[in-house]
Protein backbone atom coordinates (compact mmCIF):
# COMPACT_ATOMS: atom_id res chain seq x y z
CA UNK A 1 0.00 0.00 0.00
CA UNK A 2 2.98 2.32 0.50
CA UNK A 3 4.98 1.54 -2.65
CA UNK A 4 2.60 -0.29 -4.98
CA UNK A 5 4.99 -3.24 -5.14
CA UNK A 6 3.52 -6.71 -5.62
CA UNK A 7 4.62 -9.82 -3.72
CA UNK A 8 5.47 -13.11 -5.36
CA UNK A 9 2.22 -14.90 -6.29
CA UNK A 10 0.90 -17.77 -4.19
CA UNK A 11 -1.82 -20.26 -5.10
CA UNK A 12 -5.00 -19.46 -3.16
CA UNK A 13 -7.18 -22.20 -4.70
CA UNK A 14 -7.56 -24.35 -7.79
CA UNK A 15 -10.67 -24.48 -9.97
CA UNK A 16 -11.11 -25.47 -13.64
CA UNK A 17 -10.70 -22.64 -16.16
CA UNK A 18 -11.66 -19.69 -13.92
CA UNK A 19 -13.00 -16.70 -15.79
CA UNK A 20 -14.23 -13.83 -13.58
CA UNK A 21 -14.40 -13.49 -9.80
CA UNK A 22 -17.01 -11.90 -7.53
CA UNK A 23 -17.00 -11.24 -3.79
CA UNK A 24 -19.95 -11.64 -1.49
CA UNK A 25 -20.46 -8.14 -0.02
CA UNK A 26 -18.92 -9.12 3.34
CA UNK A 27 -15.77 -10.43 1.56
CA UNK A 28 -15.98 -13.74 3.39
CA UNK A 29 -16.89 -15.73 0.28
CA UNK A 30 -15.44 -15.54 -3.24
CA UNK A 31 -17.21 -16.86 -6.35
CA UNK A 32 -15.46 -17.93 -9.55
CA UNK A 33 -17.00 -18.52 -12.93
CA UNK A 34 -15.48 -21.43 -14.81
CA UNK A 35 -15.25 -23.36 -18.03
CA UNK A 36 -14.41 -26.79 -16.64
CA UNK A 37 -16.31 -29.61 -14.88
CA UNK A 38 -18.89 -28.71 -12.27
CA UNK A 39 -19.89 -30.57 -9.11
CA UNK A 40 -22.18 -32.87 -11.11
CA UNK A 41 -19.28 -33.99 -13.30
CA UNK A 42 -20.47 -32.20 -16.41
CA UNK A 43 -18.06 -30.18 -18.50
CA UNK A 44 -20.47 -27.46 -19.54
CA UNK A 45 -19.07 -24.99 -17.03
CA UNK A 46 -20.16 -23.73 -13.67
CA UNK A 47 -19.63 -21.40 -10.72
CA UNK A 48 -17.62 -22.27 -7.60
CA UNK A 49 -17.83 -20.83 -4.07
CA UNK A 50 -14.86 -20.47 -1.72
CA UNK A 51 -14.67 -19.30 1.88
CA UNK A 52 -11.94 -16.70 2.42
CA UNK A 53 -9.46 -16.54 5.30
CA UNK A 54 -8.45 -12.88 5.56
CA UNK A 55 -5.47 -13.71 7.78
CA UNK A 56 -3.80 -16.05 5.31
CA UNK A 57 -5.41 -15.12 2.01
CA UNK A 58 -6.31 -18.75 1.43
CA UNK A 59 -9.53 -19.95 -0.15
CA UNK A 60 -11.37 -23.15 0.87
CA UNK A 61 -13.88 -24.80 -1.49
CA UNK A 62 -17.53 -24.69 -0.41
CA UNK A 63 -19.37 -26.05 -3.46
CA UNK A 64 -19.99 -25.55 -7.17
CA UNK A 65 -22.99 -25.58 -9.48
CA UNK A 66 -23.39 -26.14 -13.18
CA UNK A 67 -24.58 -22.97 -14.90
CA UNK A 68 -25.61 -24.62 -18.16
CA UNK A 69 -22.43 -23.46 -19.89
CA UNK A 70 -19.27 -21.48 -19.28
CA UNK A 71 -19.88 -18.77 -16.68
CA UNK A 72 -18.22 -15.91 -18.54
CA UNK A 73 -18.98 -13.31 -15.85
CA UNK A 74 -20.80 -13.27 -12.52
CA UNK A 75 -21.83 -10.96 -9.67
CA UNK A 76 -23.58 -11.10 -6.30
CA UNK A 77 -26.36 -8.75 -5.24
CA UNK A 78 -25.95 -6.27 -2.36
CA UNK A 79 -27.59 -8.60 0.18
CA UNK A 80 -25.32 -11.52 -0.66
CA UNK A 81 -28.34 -13.76 -1.17
CA UNK A 82 -28.14 -14.31 -4.93
CA UNK A 83 -25.64 -14.87 -7.70
CA UNK A 84 -26.15 -14.02 -11.38
CA UNK A 85 -24.01 -15.55 -14.13
CA UNK A 86 -23.87 -14.89 -17.88
CA UNK A 87 -22.91 -17.26 -20.68
CA UNK A 88 -21.22 -15.63 -23.67
CA UNK A 89 -21.23 -18.69 -25.92
CA UNK A 90 -24.66 -20.00 -24.91
CA UNK A 91 -26.46 -16.67 -24.99
CA UNK A 92 -28.23 -16.77 -21.63
CA UNK A 93 -28.31 -15.34 -18.11
CA UNK A 94 -28.81 -17.54 -15.03
CA UNK A 95 -29.42 -16.85 -11.33
CA UNK A 96 -28.90 -18.82 -8.12
CA UNK A 97 -29.86 -18.38 -4.47
CA UNK A 98 -26.97 -18.29 -2.00
CA UNK A 99 -27.02 -19.92 1.41
CA UNK A 100 -26.13 -18.15 4.64
CA UNK A 101 -22.73 -19.86 4.51
CA UNK A 102 -22.21 -18.73 0.90
CA UNK A 103 -22.92 -22.04 -0.82
CA UNK A 104 -24.56 -21.83 -4.25
CA UNK A 105 -28.10 -23.24 -4.37
CA UNK A 106 -29.86 -24.87 -7.33
CA UNK A 107 -30.36 -22.67 -10.39
CA UNK A 108 -33.50 -20.55 -10.00
CA UNK A 109 -33.63 -18.73 -13.37
CA UNK A 110 -32.38 -19.36 -16.90
CA UNK A 111 -33.27 -16.69 -19.46
CA UNK A 112 -32.17 -16.94 -23.10
CA UNK A 113 -31.28 -13.71 -24.90
CA UNK A 114 -32.99 -12.84 -28.16
CA UNK A 115 -33.37 -9.86 -30.44
CA UNK A 116 -32.02 -8.23 -33.60
CA UNK A 117 -28.31 -8.86 -34.04
CA UNK A 118 -25.67 -6.19 -34.54
CA UNK A 119 -24.19 -5.54 -38.01
CA UNK A 120 -20.75 -7.11 -37.36
CA UNK A 121 -21.24 -10.55 -38.91
CA UNK A 122 -18.00 -11.94 -37.49
CA UNK A 123 -18.58 -10.89 -33.87
CA UNK A 124 -22.37 -10.48 -33.65
CA UNK A 125 -23.58 -13.73 -35.22
CA UNK A 126 -25.76 -14.48 -32.17
CA UNK A 127 -26.50 -13.08 -28.68
CA UNK A 128 -23.39 -12.81 -26.52
CA UNK A 129 -24.12 -11.84 -22.87
CA UNK A 130 -20.81 -10.58 -21.51
CA UNK A 131 -21.26 -9.19 -17.98
CA UNK A 132 -23.76 -8.42 -15.22
CA UNK A 133 -23.96 -5.32 -13.00
CA UNK A 134 -26.45 -4.75 -10.16
CA UNK A 135 -28.08 -1.34 -9.73
CA UNK A 136 -27.04 0.69 -6.66
CA UNK A 137 -30.50 0.22 -5.09
CA UNK A 138 -30.30 -3.56 -5.68
CA UNK A 139 -33.55 -3.67 -7.66
CA UNK A 140 -32.15 -4.56 -11.07
CA UNK A 141 -29.42 -6.53 -12.84
CA UNK A 142 -28.09 -5.16 -16.13
CA UNK A 143 -26.52 -7.58 -18.61
CA UNK A 144 -24.37 -6.30 -21.47
CA UNK A 145 -24.93 -8.31 -24.66
CA UNK A 146 -22.19 -7.83 -27.25
CA UNK A 147 -24.17 -9.56 -30.00
CA UNK A 148 -27.36 -7.53 -29.63
CA UNK A 149 -25.88 -4.05 -29.05
CA UNK A 150 -28.06 -3.90 -25.96
CA UNK A 151 -27.74 -3.90 -22.17
CA UNK A 152 -30.69 -5.97 -20.97
CA UNK A 153 -32.50 -5.10 -17.72
CA UNK A 154 -33.82 -7.69 -15.25
CA UNK A 155 -35.78 -7.28 -12.04
CA UNK A 156 -34.29 -9.29 -9.19
CA UNK A 157 -35.79 -11.13 -6.22
CA UNK A 158 -32.92 -11.80 -3.77
CA UNK A 159 -35.08 -13.90 -1.43
CA UNK A 160 -35.94 -16.33 -4.23
CA UNK A 161 -32.71 -15.87 -6.17
CA UNK A 162 -34.65 -15.18 -9.37
CA UNK A 163 -34.55 -12.63 -12.18
CA UNK A 164 -37.28 -11.51 -14.60
CA UNK A 165 -37.32 -9.23 -17.67
CA UNK A 166 -37.87 -5.57 -16.83
CA UNK A 167 -39.77 -2.87 -18.73
CA UNK A 168 -37.98 -0.99 -20.28
CA UNK A 169 -36.23 -4.16 -21.35
CA UNK A 170 -32.88 -2.76 -22.47
CA UNK A 171 -30.56 0.18 -23.13
CA UNK A 172 -29.51 0.37 -26.79
CA UNK A 173 -25.94 1.14 -27.82
CA UNK A 174 -24.82 2.26 -31.32
CA UNK A 175 -24.97 -0.45 -34.02
CA UNK A 176 -21.81 -2.53 -34.09
CA UNK A 177 -20.49 -1.17 -30.79
CA UNK A 178 -20.65 -4.49 -28.91
CA UNK A 179 -21.28 -3.71 -25.21
CA UNK A 180 -19.00 -5.73 -22.90
CA UNK A 181 -18.78 -4.37 -19.32
CA UNK A 182 -20.70 -1.71 -17.37
CA UNK A 183 -20.32 0.39 -14.21
CA UNK A 184 -22.48 2.89 -12.31
CA UNK A 185 -21.20 6.27 -11.20
CA UNK A 186 -20.52 6.58 -7.48
CA UNK A 187 -23.69 8.66 -6.93
CA UNK A 188 -25.80 6.25 -9.03
CA UNK A 189 -26.96 8.99 -11.39
CA UNK A 190 -25.04 7.74 -14.42
CA UNK A 191 -24.33 4.38 -16.06
CA UNK A 192 -21.24 3.73 -18.20
CA UNK A 193 -21.20 1.03 -20.89
CA UNK A 194 -17.85 -0.09 -22.29
CA UNK A 195 -18.24 -1.23 -25.90
CA UNK A 196 -15.66 -3.80 -27.00
CA UNK A 197 -15.99 -3.89 -30.78
CA UNK A 198 -15.72 -0.18 -31.63
CA UNK A 199 -13.62 0.75 -28.56
CA UNK A 200 -15.97 3.23 -26.91
CA UNK A 201 -17.95 4.20 -23.83
CA UNK A 202 -21.67 4.99 -23.90
CA UNK A 203 -22.51 7.29 -20.98
CA UNK A 204 -26.14 7.15 -19.83
CA UNK A 205 -28.27 9.18 -17.46
CA UNK A 206 -29.85 6.72 -15.06
CA UNK A 207 -33.42 6.97 -13.76
CA UNK A 208 -33.34 4.89 -10.58
CA UNK A 209 -37.11 4.96 -10.09
CA UNK A 210 -37.76 3.48 -13.53
CA UNK A 211 -34.61 1.35 -13.75
CA UNK A 212 -33.88 2.95 -17.12
CA UNK A 213 -30.82 4.44 -18.78
CA UNK A 214 -30.80 7.14 -21.46
CA UNK A 215 -27.62 7.50 -23.58
CA UNK A 216 -26.13 11.01 -23.42
CA UNK A 217 -22.66 10.49 -24.93
CA UNK A 218 -20.68 8.04 -27.06
CA UNK A 219 -16.92 8.59 -26.75
CA UNK A 220 -13.97 6.62 -28.12
CA UNK A 221 -11.49 4.93 -25.77
CA UNK A 222 -8.80 5.22 -28.48
CA UNK A 223 -6.74 8.11 -29.87
CA UNK A 224 -8.10 9.95 -32.88
CA UNK A 225 -6.98 8.25 -36.07
CA UNK A 226 -6.02 4.95 -34.46
CA UNK A 227 -7.04 2.13 -36.80
CA UNK A 228 -8.61 -0.79 -34.92
CA UNK A 229 -7.51 -4.14 -36.34
CA UNK A 230 -7.27 -6.34 -33.23
CA UNK A 231 -10.37 -8.55 -32.85
CA UNK A 232 -10.20 -8.09 -29.06
CA UNK A 233 -10.53 -4.41 -28.29
CA UNK A 234 -11.84 -2.51 -25.25
CA UNK A 235 -11.92 -4.89 -22.26
CA UNK A 236 -12.68 -3.36 -18.83
CA UNK A 237 -14.10 -0.18 -17.32
CA UNK A 238 -13.69 1.11 -13.76
CA UNK A 239 -14.79 4.18 -11.80
CA UNK A 240 -12.30 5.74 -9.37
CA UNK A 241 -13.41 5.49 -5.70
CA UNK A 242 -13.69 9.28 -5.56
CA UNK A 243 -16.14 9.19 -8.49
CA UNK A 244 -14.23 11.82 -10.48
CA UNK A 245 -12.55 9.59 -13.07
CA UNK A 246 -13.38 6.66 -15.35
CA UNK A 247 -10.78 4.25 -16.76
CA UNK A 248 -10.95 1.82 -19.69
CA UNK A 249 -8.45 -0.74 -21.02
CA UNK A 250 -7.67 -1.09 -24.73
CA UNK A 251 -6.39 -4.41 -26.11
CA UNK A 252 -4.48 -3.90 -29.36
CA UNK A 253 -3.60 -0.31 -28.47
CA UNK A 254 -2.38 -1.76 -25.13
CA UNK A 255 -3.32 1.21 -23.02
CA UNK A 256 -5.46 2.51 -20.19
CA UNK A 257 -7.65 5.45 -21.21
CA UNK A 258 -8.37 7.96 -18.44
CA UNK A 259 -11.46 10.20 -18.46
CA UNK A 260 -12.63 12.96 -16.14
CA UNK A 261 -16.31 12.86 -15.15
CA UNK A 262 -18.15 16.11 -15.82
CA UNK A 263 -21.02 17.45 -13.70
CA UNK A 264 -23.55 16.27 -16.30
CA UNK A 265 -22.11 12.73 -16.29
CA UNK A 266 -20.33 13.04 -19.64
CA UNK A 267 -16.65 12.19 -19.96
CA UNK A 268 -13.62 14.21 -21.08
CA UNK A 269 -10.40 12.49 -22.10
CA UNK A 270 -7.44 13.10 -19.78
CA UNK A 271 -4.73 10.81 -21.18
CA UNK A 272 -3.69 7.40 -22.50
CA UNK A 273 -1.20 5.42 -20.40
CA UNK A 274 0.70 2.41 -21.82
CA UNK A 275 -0.42 -0.67 -19.90
CA UNK A 276 3.10 -2.04 -19.42
CA UNK A 277 2.43 -5.22 -21.36
CA UNK A 278 0.28 -6.76 -24.08
CA UNK A 279 -3.49 -7.29 -24.15
CA UNK A 280 -4.71 -5.57 -20.93
CA UNK A 281 -7.72 -7.78 -20.32
CA UNK A 282 -8.55 -6.52 -16.84
CA UNK A 283 -7.45 -4.01 -14.20
CA UNK A 284 -8.70 -2.60 -10.93
CA UNK A 285 -8.09 0.20 -8.44
CA UNK A 286 -7.19 -0.21 -4.79
CA UNK A 287 -10.03 0.74 -2.39
CA UNK A 288 -8.26 4.02 -1.50
CA UNK A 289 -7.80 4.88 -5.18
CA UNK A 290 -4.04 5.31 -4.80
CA UNK A 291 -3.03 2.42 -7.05
CA UNK A 292 -4.17 0.81 -10.29
CA UNK A 293 -3.09 -2.77 -11.09
CA UNK A 294 -3.38 -3.95 -14.70
CA UNK A 295 -3.36 -7.63 -15.76
CA UNK A 296 -1.89 -8.08 -19.24
CA UNK A 297 -2.92 -11.44 -20.69
CA UNK A 298 -0.52 -11.94 -23.60
CA UNK A 299 2.60 -10.77 -21.70
CA UNK A 300 1.65 -12.70 -18.52
CA UNK A 301 2.35 -9.79 -16.18
CA UNK A 302 0.79 -7.50 -13.60
CA UNK A 303 1.75 -3.83 -13.62
CA UNK A 304 1.00 -1.40 -10.79
CA UNK A 305 0.52 2.31 -11.38
CA UNK A 306 0.45 5.15 -8.87
CA UNK A 307 -2.70 7.23 -9.37
CA UNK A 308 -2.66 11.03 -9.10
Amino acid sequence: AATGALSEPAVAAETPGPTFLAWRPDHRVLYAGGEGPDAEGKTSGGAAAFSFDAATGRLSPLNSRGTGGSATHLATDATGRMLVTVNYGGGFTASFPLGADGRIGPRASLLAHAGPLGPNKARQEKPHPHSVTFSPDNRFAFVADLGLDRVLAYRIDPAAGTIAPHDPAFIATPPGSGPRHTKFSRDGKFFYILNEIDGSISACAYDAARGAGTPIQHISTLPAGFVVTDPDRAAEIRVHPNGRFVYASNRGHDSIAVFAVNADGTLTLVEFTPCGGKHPRNFNLSPDGAWLVCANMDSDNLVSFKVD
